[in-house]
């Protein structure tokens, strides 16, 4: 396809990775920052240690902290700060943004007061229809997509045509697959939910338990997701895709996860304040877990596992404790009723 004009907001990892991805397939990618530092470092040393130590990046790749001139004339933005920053950054890079622009997100989480998802918060602030936003998700690791290992993903939007603009966009046919999907409310909600899982993945081995425990826990932890995406109208077949099981994986089970490792450092019995200050980043399935209880409790949906790590990061709940209660629960059916309709993908 031609070269387009693409703005990255913003430079952490996973935004790193992506503009790499458009740079790659030859767009002319710029990545916003606020640290004038990281900008110069991107610009003259064509690296961003802070996030992908001493990977290069491509020469397409032009770093600004000014966001008028970062969007200036820009056909596609894409969004990727934290969740708890997302409004913020949207608000402020709206009055910029053409009114024809692709407009794309790769955050997985919620808005901890609304328990809006993120694709609502972008219409909002951009005044633009819900439906025309697309959402990226899907097992796709800044670490590896960095250094071109394969990684497919899935972009998901109510307009088929912006999911195929989306989907041209980002393909690459030598390691970055992009597969489109109509179900923005599953697939935000999957791709923010599975951090949960990867949580509890975590403090599975960081208690020292085996593969058995942790099979467990992420199977389980899929049908809680699925319990909350049926009950807020998501499609069951998003949930045993690469937004759903795939992220799932990937996150729960990979040691370059912030999810996972802030679980691991969980059940080896550091505080919270203490992981969160040794992982030094953003974790998102901390946020996503507060407002995944309160779903939960408006939806009147049963989420055991999000539970019991709510108490153990919030109420100070032993780890141990938490599996014991996860254990000891009453016995039950795994399949205590029919979840979905797999024909129509309804609840």
């Amino acid at each position: 396809m031609a070269s387009k004009s693409v703005t990255v907001l913003v430079a952490g990892s996973w935004g790193t990775a992506l503009a790499c991805v458009l740079a790659d397939n030859g767009h002319r990618v710029t990545l916003w920052t606020r640290s004038d530092a990281q900008a110069r470092e991107i610009n003259e040393e064509r690296r961003n240690s802070k996030y992908l130590k001493d990977s290069r990046l491509p020469e397409g790749i032009s770093a600004a902290t000014d966001m008028p001139s970062a969007l200036a004339g820009a056909e596609a933005v894409i969004f990727v700060p934290p969740s708890s920053a997302m409004r913020d950054v949207a608000h402020a890079a709206g009055p910029h943004i053409r009114r024809d622009a692709l407009i794309v997100h790769a955050t997985k989480g919620f808005e901890s007061e609304s328990l809006k998802r993120m694709s609502d918060v972008l219409a909002e602030e951009l005044d633009r229809p819900a439906g025309e936003i697309v959402v990226l998700s899907g097992p796709s690791h800044a670490e590896e997509v960095i250094v071109r290992h394969p990684t497919t993903v899935v972009v998901a939007s109510a307009s088929i045509a912006c999911a195929e603009a989306a989907q041209d966009l980002f393909m690459n046919d030598e390691y970055f697959r992009v597969y489109t999907n109509p179900d923005v409310v599953g697939v935000e909600l999957a791709g923010a939910l599975k951090n949960i899982i990867a949580l509890g993945a975590g403090v599975s081995d960081g208690v020292g338990y085996g593969d058995n425990a942790k099979a467990a826990l992420i199977t389980r932890g899929l049908a809680e997701i699925a319990r909350l995406g049926a009950s807020m109208g998501a499609n069951a077949l998003t949930f045993a895709g690469l937004a759903g099981v795939g992220d799932l994986i990937g996150t729960a089970t990979s040691r370059h996860s912030r999810n996972w490792r802030a679980g691991s450092l969980l059940g080896q019995g550091l505080s919270l304040e203490e992981v969160l200050k040794q992982i030094g980043m953003v974790v998102e399935g901390v946020r996503t877990t507060q407002s995944a209880k309160k779903l939960a409790a408006l939806y009147q949906v049963e989420m055991p596992i999000t539970n019991e790590l709510h108490k153990v990061l919030f109420d100070g709940k032993t780890t141990t404790d938490a599996i014991g209660a996860l254990m000891g629960r009453v016995r039950t059916h795994e399949i205590e009723r029919p979840a979905f309709d797999l024909d129509s993908g309804q609840p």
